[in-house]
């Protein structure tokens, strides 16, 4: 039980970090969420759990195609504000965005030898 406290203190410190220099800095703040910390804390926490080269090469390259999917939100949302959608209708429809392209590589994915 500590240790799963352990991981969300740790996960939940670094989303506020990023988010709290946002407010000052918003190029370093998106420079910050960029780098994929979820990632490698998910396969810190997935290979402390289950110490397998194969299952974490398996992980790290479905994350690759998986994040694809997620990237034409962040050029939707900034187009919405920009045309003068406001910022909650724009978070919505980016991801709903992300939701259809994530459900279009969950189908698809596999018949390319992609797992779920």
């Amino acid at each position: 039980m500590l240790y799963l406290v352990i991981k969300a203190l740790v996960s939940a410190v670094l989303i506020v970090a990023a988010s709290e220099v946002a407010t000052r800095y918003p190029g370093l703040g998106a420079l910050i969420a960029s780098v994929p910390l979820v990632s490698v804390l998910g396969m810190m926490w997935l290979w402390r759990a289950k110490p397998d080269a194969a299952n974490m090469a398996a992980h790290a390259e479905a994350t690759f195609w998986y994040v694809i999917p997620s990237l034409p939100m962040f050029l939707v949302i900034p187009a919405l504000l920009r045309h003068g959608a406001g910022f909650w209708p724009a978070l919505v429809v980016g991801c709903a965005l992300t939701i259809l392209l994530y459900s279009i590589m969950a189908w698809f994915g596999p018949r390319f030898g992609l797992p779920i």
